[in-house]
């Protein structure tokens, strides 16, 4: 009957087994391709990221300077002193004179809010909000008096707890993105005191929302304090907002009064609370830990003197502090220059603060100074160990750092991430994602990622938009550095030939930039090898450069002045109190003279002066200093979004 022969139909069956196998292997290869470019675009995006904090942490070091050489400063130049160190600021304002002159005219069209809030005030403010429409002043100002008030009410660490008819949600940083926010409501209903959620920090900067998720959560706070937990981020700093957007973004919507939210604002993100414990099990904090974090010490610390990490307590001696009581007022930075050392939050409670805020974990044992960040540290799994075991918890839940599919899970288990701004880099970079609390129950994860079209963009297409956007970014800070980087690359090019190995060029890049990157894999979209291996070095700049405001200015003045332009831009905000927007020559002499001394800038103060001169157009002695900066733009000659066939992997 044919028991043992092969018919024509299952040797057929055979080879379309066998075609599908190959091709399954083959797509798989494909994705695993796609993955790896994509992740090594993430490591781009984030290593750019945390050497620009890095940059800002160090702005403290420039902060310190000035106060520790306040005495000397002021002989020199009172008026700059005046300007840094003067009562623009109070440490309590008042709230009739905030508000009181101001009213809402009949012809605004945006939302009412009624005082006292009820649960029709959240919900007029979200469908607003979707209709991208602006709170008026006078109603943004009354949410934060209001929300300070409540907030000085707070412990520094809320404790709340799960019950069999109630979970908690807790969501990670959202960075200004509101449509995260509504998209997170609209699956997970909106804040009650049956639906009470934690939001871990970094409610600004960044995204374009900032103030709108603001006004939802305050006002969310206000009506439901008991069951809405808001934990203070790194974010959560006026000086931080000056570098990453949100005083910018307020200065923009609210013309006339933002000088005034600002300021106000100041106030309630120095009294956000530090932290959520849930349960007495699950601590909740918005960066992480530190081998010699004391939960009982940060329990009782004054957190409302934290103004801005940026702001360094500075030792006062008797000499010192005479200086500094001369100037009658407060530092704009939130510490005060005059009164008893009491008055200071000290160095240890200081180191306390920004651990908690800026740390991260990684798979390491021990404790390490985070250098990628340049604050806070790193804390291996037996940091966490150790610290849950001593104040008898089971679980830290952080934020504070970008994740592919918006949580990650570290340290046997013991340690999650959740970040819930998705399309944090660029759209389709990652997703976000909350996390639900149940009682006595494992913890239940939640991803999302919002999209303005009806469904994603093939893969192929997110990762070429992604790595591409990297890419860019990347070329940027080359260009920044430029002149380093070509001596370095000489250096290594003993024959002169204009081309090095590639492990030269990976060293060179790495000793220059610091970014702790792939170079060896990114050397195919960053530069030209021949059929040797070897590196045409100066085609790092072929197609990028950065525009000179002033044709006979040197290119190294350029690059300086783009590398340090964030940083030379927050202090200029520091003096322009009065957010004009202009800062006199001599103003900018004395900034550049201190600036440029502290960081050890090897450029001639003359040329420097002379770049402010030629930029001071209408010749009226005061320039716009953001104008300034915005003169040197780097332009891309190609775009290299159409070189889809060059790959990272």
């Amino acid at each position: 009957m044919g028991c043992g022969s092969s018919t024509p139909k299952a040797k057929k069956s055979a080879k379309t087994i066998k075609a599908a196998l190959i091709i399954q292997n083959w797509y798989r290869g494909y994705r695993a391709r796609l993955k790896t470019r994509q992740r090594y675009a993430l490591t781009i995006f984030q290593s750019i990221e945390y050497a620009d904090e890095q940059g800002q942490l160090q702005l403290s070091n420039f902060f310190s300077f000035m106060l520790e050489n306040y005495a000397h400063i002021q002989e020199k130049d009172p008026t700059l002193a005046d300007r840094l160190f003067g009562c623009t600021l109070q440490e309590d304002r008042d709230r009739q004179d905030c508000i009181g002159l101001i009213e809402v005219p009949d012809s605004y069209g945006g939302p009412r809010v009624q005082f006292p809030l009820n649960s029709t005030s959240l919900h007029v403010l979200i469908e607003a909000f979707k209709k991208q429409q602006i709170l008026h002043a006078y109603y943004v100002l009354e949410i934060l008096f209001e929300t300070k008030e409540a907030l000085k009410q707070m412990p520094n660490f809320n404790h709340i707890r799960t019950c069999p008819t109630k979970e908690i949600t807790i969501c990670g940083d959202l960075h200004g993105k509101l449509d995260d926010l509504l998209l997170i409501f609209s699956k997970n209903g909106l804040p009650s005191q049956y639906n009470p959620y934690v939001f871990n920090g970094d409610f600004v900067d960044r995204g374009k929302y900032s103030i709108e998720i603001l006004m939802i959560l305050f006002v969310s706070f206000l009506l439901y304090g008991d069951d809405l937990c808001l934990n203070r981020g790194n974010h959560e700093d006026f000086l931080m907002n000056m570098r990453y957007g949100f005083t910018k973004e307020v200065l923009n919507k609210y013309k006339i009064h933002g000088k005034k939210i600002l300021q106000v604002l100041e106030d309630v993100f120095a009294w956000l609370p530090l932290g959520t414990i849930i349960d007495d099990e699950i601590l909740i904090m918005h960066g992480g830990i530190s081998e010699s974090t004391d939960l009982n010490l940060l329990h009782h610390i004054e957190r409302n003197k934290m103004k801005s990490v940026l702001m360094p307590p500075v030792p006062i001696d008797k000499e010192s502090s005479t200086d500094l009581k001369k100037s009658k007022g407060h530092m704009s930075g939130g510490v005060r220059l005059s009164g008893s050392p009491s008055e200071y939050l000290t160095k240890h409670e200081w180191e306390q603060v920004i651990d908690i805020l800026w740390s991260d974990p990684r798979g390491k044992r021990g404790c390490y100074p985070n250098t990628c960040r340049g604050g806070g540290c790193y804390f291996g799994p037996d940091v966490t160990s150790t610290f849950l075991g001593k104040n008898h918890l089971k679980l830290l839940i952080r934020s504070h750092e970008c994740k592919p599919d918006g949580y990650e899970i570290c340290h046997e288990g013991k340690v999650i991430t959740v970040f819930s701004a998705s399309n944090y880099y660029e759209e389709g970079s990652n997703r976000g994602a909350y996390i639900k609390v149940g009682f006595r129950t494992a913890l239940r994860f939640f991803q999302y990622q919002v999209t303005k079209a009806t469904c994603l963009r093939p893969l192929h297409q997110r990762v070429n938009t992604i790595e591409s956007s990297a890419i860019r970014i990347l070329k940027e800070r080359m260009i920044s550095r430029k002149t380093d980087l070509i001596r370095v690359f000489q250096l290594q090019d003993r024959n002169k030939s204009g081309k090095i190995s590639v492990g030269q060029w990976a060293f060179s890049m790495e000793n220059v930039l610091g970014l702790n990157l792939p170079w060896r894999s990114l050397s195919s979209h960053l530069v030209i090898t021949d059929q040797d291996g070897n590196i045409d070095y100066m085609s790092c700049f072929h197609d990028i450069h950065i525009q000179k405001p002033v044709k006979e200015v040197q290119s190294a003045i350029i690059e300086t002045l783009y590398r340090y332009r964030s940083d030379l831009q927050i202090i200029f905000n520091v003096i322009d109190s009065d957010h004009s927007g202009l800062i006199s020559m001599e103003e900018f002499h004395s900034m550049w003279k201190l600036f440029s001394s502290h960081y050890h800038v090897h450029i001639d103060d003359s040329q420097v002066d002379e770049l402010a001169e030629r930029m001071d157009l209408n010749k009226d002695g005061s320039i716009d200093f953001n104008e300034f900066l915005k003169a040197f733009y780097v332009v891309h000659k190609l775009d290299n979004s159409s070189k889809s066939k060059t790959q990272l992997a």
